[in-house]
């Protein structure tokens, strides 16, 4: 499952991964360490160091490997050379040769001198929390853009990472005799053709965005209304997606078992139809290469009227994964959707709370407006869901007023076809009329009432 690194930098094009050094079909054996320094900083606050561990066999579980031991390694003193001390370095250079680890994951960031002084440390591979990531994104990638995504993060990711693999070659010589200057390096040829691959890959998504372009303004002139899924990885996007649409899109108890986006219709209580869009789960952490070539993709969740924020309850960490779910929002550009009513928080998995924890839901549910218990599993509070996206959905449309004569009985029956109709009462002089109006269908709405001959008043 673990691309080489020297297969990476010599053959870039080359997308097929390996189970181990070998090549047999044995699951490798890898080993976790969470790096812990003494002086957390403020992402770290947000969770237990326990948590953050856990978090990381569940990431490395996703590749199905075998993980025979995973430990929380305290840090006195970041070293720039190994991130960890001296003797840190040896201690764990004999725990991985008593366990036999063909991986060794760190569950941190690793610069890429550090990544090859550890290897050359503990005489094995070694990958960081990026690389893992960007790992599970290359396994998971089914659809053309989603693999394109993931080549371009790959190659941004490896680009500053050559020193690791040609430090051991001498610079070649162009040319013949003593006349000839110095050749390329092999590291500098790498370099250069990953930059061509980068700007290929790059002219490629471009193509990809373009025809998602296309597609949005398709939506625009139906139009219906997007409303995106977010949340932390394996909070349950999916299953709630399945649930409401009465689709069957993968969903495992796994991180990261979506990353292709999907899009599908629904219905509302009220008759009304949106797109609801499933998108790749968040995760702490996460790599900026990835965000930046993932953005094509959460474009959807830019271009989204409504965004519902999927949360496991049950998960000790909620509130710290909600956190990571912001700030990843935050660095899209969706600041106003989290100060205002674009964002509902579906509250998840509540069926897996006990009495008390369910009580304390539901209380935290009526305090807040956005906000609902759900179970996407059983079903519970979906129903309630729907309405709650119809409302927020439908609370900026504009009102408007319309007098209808008794006779015109046609024009009161066509009334009914323009909008939703929220009230109606009848006087001695006729019959009046409050609509709710999409805002694309308003001038279709203002010429029917000319040719009509009603006089409509906004509220």
């Amino acid at each position: 499952m673990i691309r080489a690194s020297l297969q990476r930098t010599k053959k870039i094009a080359n997308e097929s991964l390996t189970t181990g050094a070998d090549g047999n079909d044995e699951r490798p054996r890898v080993l976790v360490f969470h790096p812990e320094p003494k002086r957390a900083d403020a992402t770290a606050s947000w969770r237990d160091s326990q948590s953050r561990l856990d978090e990381a066999v569940s990431l490395t579980g996703a590749l199905e490997f075998d993980v025979v031991g995973a430990d929380i390694v305290p840090i006195a003193k970041i070293r720039p050379a190994t991130l960890f001390g001296s003797g840190v370095v040896e201690r764990l250079h004999d725990q991985i040769k008593a366990e036999e680890a063909d991986l060794v994951v760190v569950n941190g960031q690793l610069t890429p001198i550090q990544q090859r002084n550890l290897e050359r440390e503990w005489e094995c591979k070694v990958i960081d929390r990026t690389g893992l990531i960007l790992e599970i994104f290359a396994d998971r990638a089914r659809t053309r853009e989603g693999r394109l995504q993931v080549q371009l993060a790959l190659l941004s990711y490896q680009k500053s990472r050559l020193v690791r693999t040609w430090t051991h070659l001498e610079r070649q010589r162009g040319g013949r005799g003593f006349l000839a200057g110095p050749g390329e390096r092999q590291i500098e040829i790498d370099r250069r053709l990953i930059s061509d691959k980068l700007t290929k890959l790059r002219r490629e998504l471009d193509e990809v965005k373009r025809t998602r372009d296309l597609h949005r303004q398709a939506r625009r002139r139906v139009p219906y209304p997007i409303v995106a899924l977010v949340g932390y990885t394996n909070s349950g996007k999916s299953t709630l997606f399945n649930r409401l649409t009465a689709s069957d899109v993968f969903a495992e108890d796994m991180l990261f078992a979506t990353l292709d986006p999907t899009m599908r219709g629904l219905e509302l209580p009220g008759g009304r139809r949106v797109i609801l869009s499933d998108t790749v789960g968040f995760v702490s952490d996460l790599p900026h290469d990835l965000v930046a070539a993932f953005r094509a993709t959460l474009e959807e969740v830019l271009e989204a009227d409504l965004i519902i924020h999927v949360r496991d309850v049950h998960s000790p960490e909620t509130s710290a994964q909600k956190q990571d779910v912001l700030e990843v929002l935050k660095e899209l550009g969706l600041q106003q959707a989290i100060d205002g009513e674009e964002l509902v928080e579906a509250l998840n998995k509540c069926d897996l709370l006990d009495a008390e924890g369910r009580i304390a839901i539901k209380e935290h549910s009526v305090r807040h407006l956005n906000t609902i218990a759900i179970s996407a599993v059983t079903g519970e509070n979906c129903d309630s869901l729907l309405k709650l996206i119809e409302q927020r959905l439908t609370s900026e449309m504009p009102v408007f007023s319309v007098s209808v004569p008794f006779a015109n009985g046609k024009a009161l029956a066509e009334l009914y076809q323009q909008g939703e109709i929220l009230h109606r009462h009848e006087d001695e002089d006729g019959i009046t009329v409050h609509i709710r109006l999409e805002e694309a269908r308003i001038t279709r709405f203002e010429d029917w009432c000319r040719r009509t001959k009603l006089d409509p008043h906004t509220l």
